[in-house]
């Protein structure tokens, strides 16, 4: 929860501080490293405006987050252990968040987070599978809990850091997040105790996975779902970009309500979807308890299918938004709208891909397979800041049907593929 309060807090004013402050030239002169980054982003990309170049350095940080956890998981299988890297990336995180109070060590702080957060991530995942037996059907729904209390500290990140950056001053907003992510470590030390014991290594448990195919095979099954898997986190990552700079310049942010008059924040509109999360997931997860009692839950395939199909009926949806009226007048209900059918296809997609890759790998690689179904999310990320660069030059109903194509190219991709994991992931 912590971890995710510090992340997200972050996340949701790194797009607004770099526009709205850090890229400005007067600033952005003072801070190591940014005229080579730039310049080597404009050897790709072409010259590159301040709006585009923030997008794209998003797009670079939130997509290396999830291509270190390879290492991260690398290291904790084959050397340290699982949870003495957790420690490890917590503490890194937490001097990554602290040093984003300084302009000129922006970069060097972002490098920082990412490794941390490589150590962090696919390690306090797996810790989660390891209290279930490999064939326990109620993996899914304790993933699912598990994603509920990520998402209690990503609905407060918001309305805390958001609020200290946007209204008192940026540095307090990012130094907030440091403050969450320390109580995070401070926490996740003295839970230790109750923790299953762990050896540095764990020990192969093959005798008890009979239900599940062997490292080749789940990796194959990766593969295979490298390409939709890139595509969703290509279209939902916007969320944190493109659908910012939208709730800023194109949304009618005037809320009178007995307890609230006056514009709502933009990062305030960052905490709807984990707040929707943590509504929709007990019905959802009873819902699929009560479809299984029959025999009727939908596969894991089926679930992410479904999840790809909502991804691109919400972003239908900001088109939409797009055509009802004129710039600066767009309801903020539509962004309701948006987030709930987000938040459901998300539900469909992500904490069950992790629970599918936490029973599919063996015990002694488990870590490692996280971080290589975590890098589909990296390959998402860098996509989805080359993408969300469009932003400035296209109309922003085109660019949200083109964000809605994405996900239905995804849906299609795991359907034509539907024979062929049937077959390789009969753990379902």
């Amino acid at each position: 929860m912590w971890e995710r309060f510090s992340y997200y807090g972050m996340r949701a004013l790194l797009v607004l501080y770099m526009v709205d402050y850090l890229l400005k030239p007067e600033i952005a002169s003072d801070v190591l490293g940014l005229e080579t980054l730039k310049r080597g982003l404009e050897a790709v990309s072409g010259p590159l405006g301040i709006q585009p170049l923030a997008s794209q350095i998003y797009g670079l940080y939130t997509g290396l987050v999830y291509l270190t956890p390879i290492f991260g998981g690398i290291l904790a299988d084959r050397w340290i252990g699982r949870t003495p890297t957790v420690i490890l990336g917590a503490m890194l995180m937490v001097a990554g968040h602290f040093m984003m109070a300084f302009e000129h060590l922006f970069l060097l702080a972002l490098g920082l987070l990412i490794v941390g957060n490589g150590a962090f991530k696919p390690n306090i995942s797996t810790q989660v599978g390891d209290l279930y037996a490999p064939d326990d059907r109620r993996r899914d729904r304790a993933y699912s809990v598990f994603y509920v209390g990520i998402n209690v500290g990503a609905f407060f990140s918001p309305l805390v850091c958001g609020s200290l950056g946007e209204n008192v001053g940026w540095h307090y907003g990012f130094a907030s997040a440091g403050i969450g992510m320390a109580i995070g470590l401070a926490t996740y030390v003295a839970g230790l105790p109750r923790l299953p014991k762990q050896k540095f290594r764990d020990a192969p448990t093959g005798v008890g996975k009979s239900a599940n195919l062997d490292l080749r095979k789940s990796l194959l099954g990766l593969a295979i779902l490298l390409i939709p898997s890139t595509l969703f986190w290509a279209a939902y990552e916007q969320q944190g970009n493109t659908i910012a700079l939208w709730i800023e310049q194109s949304t009618d942010r005037r809320l009178d309500l007995l307890f609230w008059h006056g514009e709502v924040p933009v990062t305030w509109f960052q905490a709807i979807n984990p707040l929707m999360i943590f509504a929709f997931t007990p019905p959802l997860i009873a819902c699929w308890s009560r479809s299984a009692r029959f025999g009727r839950e939908p596969s894991t395939i089926g679930k992410m299918s479904l999840g790809c199909i909502l991804l691109a009926l919400a972003y239908l949806a900001m088109a939409a938004a797009a055509w009802s009226g004129a710039p600066s007048s767009a309801s903020w209900l539509w962004l309701l709208l948006y987030f709930a059918m987000l938040t459901i296809a998300e539900l469909h997609f992500s904490p069950i891909g992790i629970s599918l890759v936490s029973n599919m790998a063996s015990n002694e690689s488990r870590s490692t397979v996280m971080g290589i179904w975590l890098t589909t999310t990296f390959l998402g990320n860098i996509a989805a800041g080359w993408i969300g660069s469009f932003w400035s030059a296209l109309p922003n109903a085109s660019f949200f049907l083109l964000i809605a194509a994405l996900g239905v190219v995804a849906a299609c991709s795991i359907h034509l593929a539907r024979p062929i994991l049937r077959t390789l992931l009969r753990a379902e």
